[in-house]
């Protein structure tokens, strides 16, 4: 199925790289054909009334203007490249509890076929933010790396699959194969220290697979070399040149505590390039 509706959610403050993200994301809805929804929320901060003399009321408007501006100026990056791209858009901002940005984000992203978010690096409101959409809204997610912006191409030529063999990385495969189908190079690679035959047997299945859809994907492997798998696909993806990676989210749930895997967490944390997710 084609990637005909994507949403983008609009948070934080619009700095530089924030700014160039919007551009970005704009420019893959662009690339993709697709209607784009922006969704700004920030937080509704409740303040105790209290006495205000004379002086304290102009430092007082001017900061809540300038709060009031960052969600517009956000807003308006998206109105403009939206307009430049000739893209059929809409867009609603609102305020909301801070504990509930991201269930809401989550759930309006139950309504399109594809999440655009920029993420910061590092961040640990970007991980709450990127674990509810996951494992809340049933779609997939594409993260773009804030500090990358500027050198990101909107257009997915180069793409790597990151195979583990699992559920969750088929899971993304099939979510991805829209982007598949439109990519020059499709690459399989599984980190694995020995190629054995059952790696072996399990990637080349799944290029044989990719190949009834259309998408004519080649398999290897590389080795961790004693760094953490998600450190190795994120160097493995720059010095290959990929302009995306597809790769399966994992977690596991204990008393009620999201903890995150180790690959997922490194690639969130901070994406080497665009990355589509999915659970």
């Amino acid at each position: 199925m084609p990637i005909k509706d994507v949403f983008l959610p609009l948070v934080g403050r619009p700095r530089g790289p924030a700014l160039a993200a919007i551009e970005k994301c704009v420019a893959v809805a662009a690339d993709l054909g697709a209607r784009i929804t922006a969704l700004g929320l920030e937080e509704d901060v409740f303040e105790r009334p209290r006495v205000m003399l004379p002086y304290d009321r102009d430092s007082a408007e001017t900061s809540g203007s300038r709060e009031a501006g960052d969600m517009q100026q956000l807003l308006n990056a998206f109105t403009n490249a939206t307009s430049r791209a000739n893209l059929r858009a809409q867009s609603r901002a609102g305020k909301v509890p801070a504990d509930q940005i991201a269930a809401i984000l989550a759930e309006h992203a139950r309504f399109s076929d594809l999440t655009l978010l920029p993420v910061k690096p590092h961040d640990s409101r970007t991980e709450s933010i990127v674990e509810a959409f996951l494992f809340g809204s049933g779609r997939p997610l594409l993260l773009c790396p804030e500090h990358l912006a500027d050198e990101l191409r909107p257009e997915f030529e180069n793409v790597m699959i990151a195979w583990d063999h699992s559920a969750r990385a088929a899971r993304a495969v099939g979510d991805a194969l829209p982007i598949l189908r439109a990519a020059t190079s499709v690459r399989v690679v599984t980190v694995a220290e020995d190629k054995t035959e059952a790696v072996v047997q399990s990637g080349t299945a799944l290029v044989d697979h990719l190949r009834e859809h259309g998408v004519h994907a080649s398999f290897e492997t590389t080795k961790g070399g004693g760094s953490s798998i998600g450190k190795v696909l994120g160097s493995w993806a720059n010095s290959h040149g990929m302009d995306a990676m597809v790769m399966g989210a994992y977690h596991h749930s204990r008393l009620n505590e999201i903890v995150w895997g180790g690959v997922t967490k490194t690639v969130i944390g901070q994406p080497p390039c665009w990355v589509m997710i999915s659970h």
